[in-house]
Formats: C-alpha cells, structure tokens, sequence
C-alpha cells in the first residue's frame, strides 16, 4: 500500500512525444496487440511510468525513467510502431514528476 504521509518529492523522467504518420491509425492496427503487450511489459519492470496516446491518434506520450534523452529515445525506439513506421518520430524532453518517497 501507498504511503501518502511520505514527502513529496519530484522524480526526473523523460517525456516521449511519439508522432504518428498520417495514417497511422489505420496502419497500427497489426502491430496493436504487440504494441500495448509491450508497454504493459515495461510499465511492469518500472521503465515506463505512464503511456498512452491522443484520441485523435496523432501522437503518445510515454514517461520514461531513464538517465538521459538519447537512452530515453532509445528505449522508446524499440517500440514495434516505430520499426514499422507508425511512429515517425519521436521527441525526448526531461520532465519532474511530483511522487512521494519510500
């Protein structure tokens, strides 16, 4: 259970635009079941913290615990909609996410 007397403190994290291609909403759709297995993996190992996309399917945003922008990116990159070309880039940015200790 959480502990919501701990402090307040703010954790650095990567944000991840991710654009779609113009048709990407169409195009996912065989790599979808992959794609979200994926995410749940790494929201499990703790790498992701948040992902999901715009209703209008013209991009994700995906929180990242990771030690840089290019390690961010790189990670993100493994996603199957980048390798085929769902995704047609992506944009790292550091970010404060406000948690609480222990």
């Amino acid at each position: 259970m959480k502990d919501d007397t701990a402090e307040p403190v703010i954790e650095p994290v990567w944000l991840v635009e991710a654009t779609y291609a113009p048709d990407g909403a169409d195009t996912r759709v065989p790599f979808r079941a992959e794609h979200i297995a994926h995410a749940a993996a790494m929201i499990d190992a703790g790498t992701y913290i948040e992902v999901g996309a715009y209703a209008d399917v013209s991009a994700s945003l995906i929180t990242v615990r990771a030690d840089s922008a290019e390690e961010a990116l790189r990670i993100v990159g493994e996603d199957v909609y980048l390798r085929n070309g769902i995704w047609v880039e992506l944009r790292a940015r550091p970010f404060g996410r406000v948690t609480r200790s222990g």
